[in-house]
């Protein structure tokens, strides 16, 4: 069976893709004049840490991220505290965050621009000079919290895209 549309829906329907699949990051994440090294999918969760805050009042506070980074599917790194991002190759690098963007969501941890300050090894990621971390899913923590130095993980998907200069 075949559905019939009339012509004025084919375009309403092609320009509704071309613009999702044209759909440009943030300003404040964005990093033009750079191209891309590696873009892989991330697994895992935001931990987080009960801590009193300034007002004395004990509230989570982020500790660290724990995730798997994937490719096709096939894990190909692992991403932690630092924010340390390492390839099975051996090489890494460890960012600092410049810039951020809100997520999708209330639930959704922000999007972040980090500029890399230092590298490890040699492998796909020595020449990555920016990383960003788009399409977050999940991540952030609610509720509150009773005793000071428990842990408590919220689990959260990511992309991240590491990029190069030129």
């Amino acid at each position: 069976m075949f559905v019939k549309f009339a012509a004025p829906c084919l375009l309403s329907l092609a320009a509704m893709i071309g613009a999702a699949g044209a759909a440009e990051l943030p300003a404040a994440i964005a990093a033009s004049g750079e191209s891309v090294v590696l873009s892989v999918h991330a697994e895992g969760a935001q931990v987080y840490e009960c801590k009193a805050g300034t007002d004395g009042k004990l509230a989570w506070a982020f500790r660290e991220p724990i995730a798997t980074l994937l490719s096709d599917g096939k894990t190909i790194g692992r991403h932690y505290a630092g924010p340390n991002w390492e390839h099975a190759d051996g090489s890494a690098v460890v960012g600092k965050a410049i810039g951020n963007a809100p997520g999708a969501t209330a639930a959704d941890i922000p999007w972040l621009k980090l500029e890399v300050a230092s590298h490890r090894g040699s492998g796909v990621l020595t020449p990555v000079t920016t990383v960003q971390r788009i399409n977050t899913h999940g991540g952030k923590l609610e509720g509150s919290c009773d005793k000071a130095g428990e842990f408590k993980s919220a689990p959260y998907s990511a992309e991240y895209v590491f990029l190069k200069k030129g």
